[in-house]
């Protein structure tokens, strides 16, 4: 008997499954890569994937359903951004300037600037205005294959305004294609009505906010920035351990900019993922690696603020750590929406191969979500999450960069962004 489906994505040059074959060596086995591919869904969730000239033994297309002709494209999984700030009001393009004239990260902090800047518009503005503000960056995200986006808050450092942020998310995830999955930040920053008063503080986050936002169910995560001159080992902890007894999953900014032993931390505490990691050390590997923590590294933030270093990606994959990869955007430390430019500063900079950085915003991101069940891969059961790609290989998404390769994306079996033409005239197509 035939798998019915209601959608058929055909003849892909390569369709990617992340699925990988028995006993793969070369790197195309290991993605399960299969040449002039073809897959199949129903009712938003893949059931079937293999070679096109088995699809007419396989399966039957159901009246009314849609043919999607790939023919000289690659299909890969919808991409996953496992760290985002998504977000925020105003923009910091004016540090930007100052990093180039010499000023560092925290002397731009000690300048008002930084984060508290952030949290002084965002605080001045209204949820419709963050909805608005966060479709626009959706969209774009879209455009470039997003499908599904963690979404941080942290620029209220408030009850009232982390809650405002978490709701503007809500609404958000309500009305647009893109998957919303929200994390609470409210250890980002001291803010500055605490300023010298950082454990009264963190008593306010663990006391009065995790439970309001427990309370309203509007977080699957607790994120804390743990790093010198922020939030210490013993804040994050007692911070992360209040989350877990209100349901919210552990997340750690972890070892960014000292090693502070933050990827210990995060494997102590059972954190989903430790992020950033530029100064792990190598305890912290043999730990994540031993309780299963995802290494979810952000090349593009090391890129942007030039720090001179890059996490040890290398080392970590050798040490048997998973490695997600994800754009950490944000209007101070990196402002890109896109993950295959994330791929190309992987691949470079932190010699990943294009393989290992399309797992990093496929599969590997959907386990620093604790989502790896639904999505990630094309396997029949998931949702039908694509991105059709307008290249002749894979590595082309890392090798070709600083343009747009997306044809059409494809969120729960549907068509939600398609360039139009040659110049990739956008069409977003609402809930």
């Amino acid at each position: 008997m035939k798998i019915e489906a209601d959608l058929l994505v055909e003849n892909a040059s390569q369709l990617v499954t992340l699925n990988p074959s028995p006993r793969a060596t070369d790197p195309e086995g290991k993605l399960g890569v299969i040449p002039d591919g073809t897959l199949a869904a129903k009712d938003g969730r893949i059931v079937w994937a293999g070679p096109s000239g088995e699809t007419s033994k396989q399966v039957s297309l159901l009246p009314g359903g849609k043919e999607l002709d790939a023919t000289g494209k690659v299909v890969l999984p919808g991409f996953i951004d496992s760290h985002t700030h998504l977000i925020f009001a105003g923009t910091r393009e004016k540090e930007f300037e100052l990093r180039l004239q010499g000023a560092s990260y925290q002397e731009i902090a000690a300048r008002g600037g930084g984060i508290k800047s952030t949290v002084e518009k965002t605080r001045g503005a209204s949820k419709e205005e963050l909805v608005q503000i966060g479709r626009k960056n959706l969209g774009s995200m879209l455009s470039l294959g997003t499908t599904t986006v963690e979404a941080k808050t942290g620029y209220g450092l408030s009850t009232k305004d982390e809650i405002k942020m978490l709701e503007a998310l809500r609404d958000l995830g309500r009305e647009h294609p893109v998957e919303i999955v929200p994390t609470f930040l409210g250890a980002h920053e001291i803010p500055p009505e605490y300023a010298g008063k950082t454990e009264k503080y963190v008593r306010l986050v663990i006391e009065e906010m995790i439970p309001a936002v427990a309370e309203k169910k509007l977080a699957l995560f607790c994120d804390v920035f743990c790093e010198k001159g922020v939030f210490s080992l013993d804040q994050s902890r007692r911070i992360l351990e209040a989350g877990k007894c209100f349901g919210l999953t552990p997340k750690l900014h972890a070892d960014e900019l000292t090693p502070l032993g933050g990827a210990e931390l995060a494997a102590e505490v059972g954190a989903v993922s430790a992020d950033h990691l530029l100064f792990i050390s190598e305890k912290g590997m043999e730990a994540m690696a031993e309780k299963g923590v995802v290494a979810t590294l952000l090349p593009g933030t090391a890129f942007f603020l030039f720090l001179g270093r890059y996490a040890p990606a290398r080392r970590m994959i050798s040490q048997g750590v998973t490695v997600a990869l994800a754009s950490d955007f944000n209007p101070g430390s990196c402002m890109t929406e896109s993950l295959p430019l994330i791929t190309t500063i992987a691949c470079t900079q932190m010699r990943m191969t294009p393989a290992e950085a399309i797992l990093g915003i496929t599969l590997h991101a959907a386990r620093a979500l604790r989502k790896e069940k639904a999505i990630g891969s094309l396997d029949p059961g998931k949702q039908a999450d694509l991105v059709l790609l307008d290249i002749p290989d894979y590595r082309h998404l890392s090798y070709h960069f600083g343009v747009n390769h997306v044809w059409k994306v494809v969120k729960k079996g549907r068509v939600v962004w398609e360039a139009e033409s040659s110049h990739s005239t956008m069409r977003v197509d609402p809930r």
